[in-house]
């Protein structure tokens, strides 16, 4: 008979990509019938119906940290969300519900927990978000991206560290494929810069000289995602045409990559932010890091999540209000000049990487399904 499965995570790409990952994952394991519940204000009524998962919207919004109308208009939509839940679970009968953070999951959880559905929350930083730490208290499960995490969810029955659910595609190219794909020479030192995909101004900003400083070494590949609303302004300070993506012998400059996984496995460096997803896809591949955490982060999570690669040796940090071009320039040439560093580094980082992470929580959930 086949398992009825809910899957809820929404607001960011750093729980939705996650949940579509585990959704794939238990399509491959098992017959199963997946509905995926969102709101429709989040990236999810988007991304999840482009997957073709089943989809349904519930009102939930996150709660303002100030006393005014705006909270009392939230507290009526969580109302309105928990009794639209009930709804979903008494319609749609699951055996489990699987939670990937963001305030859209508390009501579904919730509403499941108080059937005695199981439940189980994925959270993917080493600092718990607000919505997990409360729903902990009432699931069955909670599969922590992080050991570190593991402390925040003591009043939970059951955790277990899996990992962070990362993409097949990821690990679907060699490193060949990915050289090839770029047209990269052998001895090319090839480095992945990408603040996400809105981009990161900071890093944009200080790759402006770093282009300019390697523009004519043929030795180096620099392939800089600047993120589509980021992207003119990088172009116009570097003082070339929109879509001309070469810059001197040595740059590679594009608004966003459809296919990150070649880009990933062509590369000896990257240089990113250090949300979850983005950080558990670069340990699985093995690329050393130096990491600019997103300052604004909820709790300053990224800021803890890269501490866990530096202090691991898969990666180097720098503050993003201190970041200068010249900081980029200097850690470059040092992972240049420096190949049993740059190999040492990638090790950490390959030990950090939890390849079957997504297969892990998938057969969590069909464990404990009833």
């Amino acid at each position: 008979m086949k398992k009825r499965i809910i899957i809820s995570g929404g607001g960011t790409g750093g729980h939705i990509y996650p949940a579509i990952t585990i959704y794939k994952q238990i399509m491959a394991s098992t017959d199963a019938e997946v509905l995926y519940v969102g709101t429709e204000a989040g990236l999810e009524a988007t991304l999840v119906r482009k997957e073709g998962i089943p989809f349904e919207s519930i009102p939930a919004q996150g709660l303002q940290r100030h006393l005014g109308l705006s909270t009392l208009v939230t507290l009526a939509k969580t109302a309105q969300s928990l009794w639209k839940a009930n709804q979903i679970i008494s319609n749609f009968k699951p055996d489990v519900v699987i939670g990937t953070g963001g305030y859209v999951c508390g009501p579904i959880l919730m509403a499941a927990a108080l059937r005695n559905i199981p439940t189980i929350i994925q959270e993917q930083n080493v600092i718990a978000g607000v919505t997990n730490k409360i729903l902990s208290r009432v699931v069955k499960v909670v599969a922590v991206g992080y050991e570190e995490a593991a402390k925040y969810f003591h009043k939970c029955r059951r955790v277990v560290y899996t990992g962070n659910p990362v993409r097949p595609e990821v690990l679907a190219d060699t490193r060949q494929e990915g050289r090839d794909f770029f047209h990269l020479a052998d001895n090319q030192f090839t480095v992945l810069i990408s603040g996400g995909s809105r981009g990161a101004r900071s890093i944009n900003t200080a790759m402006i000289e770093v282009h300019e400083h390697f523009k004519d070494n043929p030795g180096i590949k620099l392939i800089h995602l600047t993120g589509s609303g980021e992207y003119h302004s990088v172009t116009q300070a570097l003082d070339i045409e929109e879509g001309q993506e070469e810059y001197g012998q040595s740059s590679l400059i594009l608004p966003y990559l459809h296919d990150m996984p070649k880009a990933l496995a062509a590369a000896d460096l990257a240089i990113f932010r250090a949300g979850a997803i983005g950080l558990a896809e670069l340990a699985v591949r093995g690329i050393p890091s130096v990491l600019i955490p997103y300052p604004y982060a909820a709790e300053d999570h990224q800021t803890f999540n890269a501490q866990i690669f530096v202090q691991r040796g898969a990666a180097h940090m720098i503050v993003d209000k201190a970041l200068t071009s010249h900081d980029l320039i200097e850690e470059i040439e040092s992972f240049m000049n420096n190949p049993h560093m740059c190999q040492r580094m990638a090790q950490a980082a390959k030990d950090l990487g939890k390849p079957n992470a997504a297969k892990d929580i998938a057969d969590l959930a069909l464990e404990i399904a009833k």
